[in-house]
């Protein structure tokens, strides 16, 4: 029995996502339960990986089928490509298994020629939309199937308008059309040397191909990384025929949400425009107009669609995000998904489903995309500032949030000035998908064209990133790099501050405050709290980052990184006395003007915490990065240490090492200089003990010391050793009872492969997975940046592993400590503070082998909390 590549929309159903992609698998779904959906077939995401695995060629089995099912599509309509009586036109869009908004390409109005927009003007009567879907069939195909840039029709388009003295496309005529088609043709010949292919069947072939093709196009490939998208998924190719709205006045293409998908108030919202096609909604070309004065132009089709959108949210009990299109009246569904929604809206929805009886609160959980929480928990305008600010414009509040920068006009521009330091807020007509690297780098977007289901809106919206669109006013200048508002000329690099929430637009700084959160975020991180396993730590150097990770939901402090405390101007200086002593007694006398700095640290640490753990980690980085670099301050070390500047200069010339991240750093300093160790020590319990007396009813308190970078069990046990006899002694001498934990990051692999003996020595295994990662893959975090794209084009790595935890290798040494360690150790208790561990994927990872907890940094808490929820949701532990 040969493999089905190929499936009707009446052969499919929502469970076949893997296979049909989340479109034709929503198009088989809407044909089952009777909806208008003009018919068609879906290429599996299978024929896309074995498009591929052929060398990027469609083999002749799946070319079989694909001839097969045009010859069943055809009997289904009683069309027929080419045919001179009823020709058959389709549409052509791929479909991935996630949604992918605007990353993939879709070709309309497939199966025309001369012949056929000759027939189609006939027997409809109506020339112009003959002549206006063939043109934009030419420019779709140019563009997405033989890569002719857009851009060079765009041009001719408006030397069009310009020559007939009009500014709309729709006021363009027949013959105006009819030009631009034969204008197109031949700048498609001039561009690829070969005319404009005129057989329907090659068309379509050269679309299908197209289709799989952009599976690989670098904006796919970054949206894929940037969304836990796997290459090898695939896209399938959804073949549809035809519905029009660009036939006249009583036809029309729609993008429509069954709720806000900004605000997430229940009711429809979207956008409509007459005479047009559903590209024209979606690219943002027009200004469409509110879904709601639909009804005035075509009242029964209103009704259809509003029982439609009744019948689909039900059905699949989401917010809906829908496209149609209205042919002489009648209604027609071209797809449905799940709609893409901001953070406030999602918290919204998911509550609002459970009260509507919709959804349980597990469901409720894990319907929200984590990531999406950072977007609640950043910065709004000053409300003090904002009032004294007039707006200089207004557009469409497509996302919300607030963004001040400099204004660019390019992507590529946006990338290069992020890079060196700069923020920055992109300024663009409209984007499209090739923008998406620049959208990344920039604080916010300011389109001029476009509405809230344009490319911008939603690409933004998926983001987090403050974003608006549609500011009409706005007169563009980008060939002089300026914009003109209301009388003010913006040139690149002035400052411009944006509101994606209300769309006003203003000049200059406007300073923003941290975001406040309520209401239905409370409730859903309740929900996520009753049924995670999983705690959720902070990584926090600071009495303020601990006491925001805190109010965001944190249980304690899974790494204090004690160095970060050494660089305030009076304990740097006594640091670097320490540095350049000759005997342990001068050592010794440094670091006693900085222990009482260390302890009030502490102590605000452990205060902000309230008797929730607090994590310590000793001093990790190599001692070079503490010298001084500039003249004044070496001159003044060799004064304060009785020195020659030149003895400085060998001092610090000395501590040069060829390769530092595995140099003479972590528990290698301690077992050099006890002395550290001691000091470090010493200030931990004594502010432990202070803690421990104000707050006598704080009974978990329990202070947990971190020895970094070890290797080898006699590593730890001899700085242990250290550390437990200088505790004990503090202890015994404040007369209290207090009780400590010593214990080890795991971040070497030789740590993990020796588990079972470290663990003997060891309270505590906390990975640390940004230098395990560095040590396991054997390249740098801070230099892997100039090779990894190289890697990702060559599909050698779909993930950067610094910020995606490697499951299969990294992860491998987590488990094997685990499975070492907890056995000679049944009370070790294990957690995480990479980077990582405010990664939604690799919280589910660190809760699938057994972590005790995850620690990330302030502002990612409630990202992990929801992921370690959803985590135990989909994985119970027993």
């Amino acid at each position: 029995m040969a493999k089905k590549w190929v499936y009707l929309f009446t052969e499919g159903n929502a469970n076949m996502r893997e296979l049909l992609g989340g479109k034709g698998a929503n198009l088989a779904e809407m044909t089952n339960i009777g909806l208008p959906v003009p018919q068609g077939f879906t290429i599996t995401t299978e024929a896309c990986t074995q498009y591929y695995e052929d060398g990027r060629e469609i083999n002749d089995e799946i070319m079989g089928q694909i001839k097969e099912y045009i010859a069943k599509l055809e009997e289904i309509t009683g069309k027929k490509f080419g045919d001179k009586e009823n020709p058959l036109l389709v549409s052509v869009r791929s479909g991935a298994r996630a949604s992918m908004p605007g990353m993939m390409d879709t070709i309309l109005n497939l199966g025309l020629n001369e012949d056929v927009v000759a027939v189609l003007s006939e027997k409809s009567n109506n020339p112009r939309w003959a002549w206006d879907s063939y043109r934009r069939f030419i420019q779709m195909y140019s563009d997405v199937v033989m890569e002719v840039s857009k851009s060079e029709f765009e041009k001719l388009i408006d030397a069009k308008k310009a020559e007939r003295g009009v500014k709309q496309d729709v006021e363009l005529n027949a013959e105006d059309l009819h030009d631009l088609a034969e204008q197109f043709k031949a700048k498609y010949k001039e561009a690829l040397g070969e005319d404009f292919p005129t057989d329907p069947k090659d068309q379509l072939y050269g679309a299908i191909k197209a289709v799989f093709r952009s599976w690989d196009n670098p904006r796919a490939n970054v949206y894929r990384r940037d969304n836990d998208i796997p290459y090898s998924w695939g896209t399938a190719v959804n073949v549809q025929s035809m519905a029009f709205g660009n036939m006249g006045d009583d036809c029309g293409t729609g993008v429509a949400f069954t709720r806000d998908p900004a605000t997430g108030a229940k009711g429809l919202f979207g956008e409509f425009l007459t005479n047009a096609q559903g590209e024209d909604v979606v690219a943002g070309v027009r200004t469409p107009m509110k879904i709601t004065e639909m009804a005035e132009k075509f009242p029964q089709a209103f009704e259809d669609f509003k029982r439609v959108c009744k019948t689909l949210e039900e059905h699949y009990r989401d917010m809906q995000d829908m496209e149609f299109t209205v042919e002489h009246g009648k209604l027609y569904m071209l797809q449905t998904r799940n709609g893409k929604r901001t953070a406030q809206a999602a918290l919204k929805i998911a509550c609002d489903l459970v009260d509507e009886g919709m959804r349980t609160e597990e469901e409720a959980v894990a319907m929200i995309d984590p990531r999406n929480l950072d977007t609640l928990l950043h910065p709004q305008f000053d409300q003090k500032a904002l009032k004294a600010n007039t707006p200089l414009g207004k557009g469409l509040g497509a996302s919300p949030g607030a963004a001040c920068g400099k204004v660019v006009f390019t992507a590529e521009d946006a990338e290069e000035w992020h890079a060196r330091g700069e923020k920055v807020v992109l300024v663009r007509l409209e984007t499209s998908p090739e923008d998406i690297t620049g959208m990344k780098s920039s604080e916010g977007i300011l389109t001029v064209r476009g509405g809230m289901t344009s490319h911008a809106a939603v690409v933004a919206r998926g983001m987090g990133e403050c974003c608006v669109s549609g500011c009409g006013d706005i007169v563009m200048d980008e060939a002089n790099k300026q914009f003109t508002l209301h009388g003010k000329t913006f040139h690149e690099g002035d400052f411009i501050s944006i509101d994606g929430t209300t769309g006003n637009i203003y000049e200059g700084v406007i300073p923003t405050v941290d975001a406040t959160i309520a209401g239905e975020f409370g409730r859903i991180m309740s929900w996520a709290d009753k049924y995670r396993k999983m705690e959720v730590r902070t990584n926090a150097d600071t009495p303020r980052d601990a006491a925001k990770a805190r109010e965001l939901g944190a249980q304690g402090i899974g790494l204090c990184r004690t160095e970060h405390m050494f660089f305030d101007p009076e304990r740097i200086e006594a640091f670097r006395e320490m540095i350049c002593s000759d005997t342990v007694e001068e050592r010794e006398a440094a670091l006693e003007k900085i222990e009482p700095y260390q302890q009030g640290d502490f102590k605000a640490l452990f205060e902000s915490m309230e008797g929730d753990p607090v994590t310590i980690r000793f001093l990790d980085p190599p001692l070079h990065e503490f010298v001084p670099t500039t003249e004044e301050e070496i001159k003044k070390l060799a004064d304060a240490k009785g020195k020659t500047v030149q003895q400085i200069k060998d001092i610090i010339s000395g501590l040069h090492e060829f390769n530092p991240m595995m140099g003479h750093r972590g528990c290698r300093l301690t077992v050099t200089y006890p002395e550290i160790a001691v000091m470090q020590t010493q200030a931990v319990i004594r502010a432990a003990i202070e803690v421990k007396k104000e707050h006598p009813d704080w009974n978990a308190f329990v202070p947990e010391i971190m020895i970094p970078l070890v290797g080898e069990v006699k590593e730890l046990k001899y700085v242990k050793n250290f550390v437990v006899e200088t505790a004990d002694a503090e202890i015994k001498a404040a007369g209290v009872d207090l009780k400590y934990e010593v214990g080890t990051m795991i971040e070497i692999p030789r740590a993990a492969l020796t588990a079972d003996e470290i663990a003997k020595e060891a309270d505590f295994f906390c990975f640390g997975t940004n230098d395990l990662t560095q040590m396991t893959f054997g390249f740098s975090r801070d230099d892997a940046g100039k090779f990894l794209n190289a890697y990702y084009d060559a599909k050698i790595y779909e993930q950067d592993p610094f910020a995606k935890l490697d499951q299969k290798g990294v992860g491998k040494l987590m488990k094997m400590a685990i499975e070492l360690g907890k056995p000679v150790n049944p009370a070790l208790h294990c957690g995480i503070c990479g980077e990582h561990g405010g990664d939604p994927s690799s919280v589910e990872f660190c809760h699938d082998i057994g972590l005790d907890y995850v620690s990330c940094s302030p502002f990612r808490v409630p990202v992990a909390r929801l992921a370690a929820a959803q985590a135990n949701i989909r994985n119970p532990r027993k």
